[in-house]
Formats: C-alpha cells, structure tokens, sequence
C-alpha cells in the first residue's frame, strides 16, 4: 500500500517542476568574462555578468562612430567621400579588417558607413572621422573625432567608456563596459539609417570611380545572429588580441525587444552561442 503512495506523491512532484520552470528560467552560462541584457523597450536589466567591468571594446567602438556620423548637424547621406591613400595604408599597417575601399574612389557616406558596420572596415571608419572631425590636418580632423565618440559617450551618461581611436583597435586607452556598450547601441538603434544597415546581411554597392566609371562594392554583416536568429536585428561584432570576441546584439519577438553585450568571449563561435543563449533568456523574462 505505501508503494502506491508514495507514487502519487512522486507523480505530484513531477506536474510541479514544470510549473515552477516555467515561471523562472534558469539563468545562462556564458563563456564571455562579460555580459549584460536589457529590455529595450522599458530599460529593465535581464541579465549581468560583469556587467561594468571595463574590457577592450574591439570594433563594437565602430557603433560610436556611426553615432557620431548620424548625429552631424545636416547630414547629407549622399555626399561623396573621395577615398585616401592614407587610409589604406592605415589598413596596412594595423592589419585591419577592411571594406576594401579603392583609392581615389568617390564613396557616398551612407556607403561608408554599410562598409564601416557590415565587414567592420577600419579603411571606412579612417574616412568617416577624416571627414567629420575638424581641423586643417587629417591628424588634427582624426583627433577632433575621437573627441566627438568621447562627448558622446559623457552625454550619454556612459562613465565606463573611453575611446582612443576612431575604429576600436586601442591604443592603450580603448575601453567599455557590457551595459554601456548596450545603451550605446541602444541609443544608436533609434536612429532609422543605422538601424537599416545593422540589420543588413549582405549588400552590393555602385560607387564612382577615379576616371568616372562605376564599379560594385559587395559587402557581408560579420554578425552571424542575422538570418540564423529569429528576429534579430543587428547590432556589431568586434575583435582583437586584447577584445577577444565581443557582439553587440538585439533581436524583436512580438514587439519586445531584447538588446545585450558579450565582450571577450573565446572565440567567434561562443560569442554567437553566448548571445543566443541570453537572448533567449531575455525573451523568457
């Protein structure tokens, strides 16, 4: 008789462990020595793991680039950037990753800044804060844009944020944080041009070539999230000796919005699991 008792108990037990499941998700494992995820839409936090550690940024930093860009006073999106022959030399030297821009060829700046977020072109980057600083010498208009991410980031209340270059390779003083990284993208996301190239997969671009002909420029997202994760919608993928892997990311289900950071994670693999992984924590909380 006890055997058939305790039975029922043990079969009571099992209808409850689902409930309780249900109503808490057991918090991930990430491999990155950083993370955080937040409700994009009320601010919430959902998830932190040395969440205001400052870390190297790798070229999530390029977020703030396109920031900086999108906020200038009468942006014109089709104004033509003739590319330098400094700033592939720049790519060169620094064994950048690169949009592959050709020397002498006519860019528009919303085309600079698909080459800047998808392939995470430094050589893109070079020309933007050349373009957009101020000064009478390319060293001085560079500095001057620094400055800019810089203020930005005070504005924006980031107080774990420093930049010392326009693309996030450091020299030094390169640093954030995974929860001011996602307010940054966050921040970065209410703008409608950047929000159409991060969520971008792969794009094909005609500029205009020294001797006026055209030529096609293809350009592929490094953030594997898109078309593998339902809803996702960007954000930035960076890297480096010191960065390791980071990727700044958002996905949208059923109007929620989940946006969150991994940085220094082991390899490019972990950072997307570890980004799948707290989105999909984030979407059950």
């Amino acid at each position: 008789m006890s055997c058939v008792v305790a039975g029922a108990v043990l079969t009571g037990g099992a209808f409850v462990a689902p409930a309780q499941a249900a109503t808490a998700p057991a918090v991930p494992t990430i491999v990155a020595k950083g993370g955080f995820v937040m409700n994009d839409g009320t601010g919430k936090a959902l998830y932190t793991k040395a969440a205001d550690t400052r870390l190297s940024t790798g070229s999530t930093a390029k977020i703030m680039t396109a920031q900086v860009v999108l906020a200038q006073k009468n942006l014109n999106l089709d104004a033509k950037v003739t590319v330098q022959k400094a700033y592939s030399d720049y790519i060169v030297s620094k064994n950048a990753s690169s949009a592959r821009l050709i020397v002498g060829d006519k860019v528009t700046v919303r085309q600079l800044l698909y080459g800047l977020m998808l392939p995470s072109g430094c050589d893109a980057a070079y020309a933007l804060a050349d373009t957009y600083g101020s000064g009478s010498t390319r060293s001085a208009r560079v500095k001057s844009f620094i400055g800019k991410m810089n203020d930005t980031a005070k504005r924006l209340g980031l107080k774990n944020t420093h930049f010392d270059s326009f693309d996030g390779i450091g020299n030094g003083a390169n640093y954030s944080t995974p929860r001011d990284l996602t307010k940054l993208a966050s921040s970065a996301m209410k703008n409608s041009t950047f929000r159409s190239i991060v969520k971008t997969k792969s794009t094909t671009q005609k500029v205009t070539m020294k001797n006026g002909g055209y030529r096609n420029m293809s350009w592929t997202n490094t953030n594997k999230l898109l078309g593998s994760y339902a809803g996702a919608t960007g954000v930035k993928t960076g890297s480096g000796p010191q960065a390791k892997y980071c990727l700044v990311f958002a996905a949208t289900r059923n109007g929620k919005t989940v946006i969150g950071t991994v940085l220094a994670s082991s390899s490019e693999a972990n950072r997307t699991a570890d980004a799948t992984k707290l989105l999909d924590y984030g979407f059950k909380k």
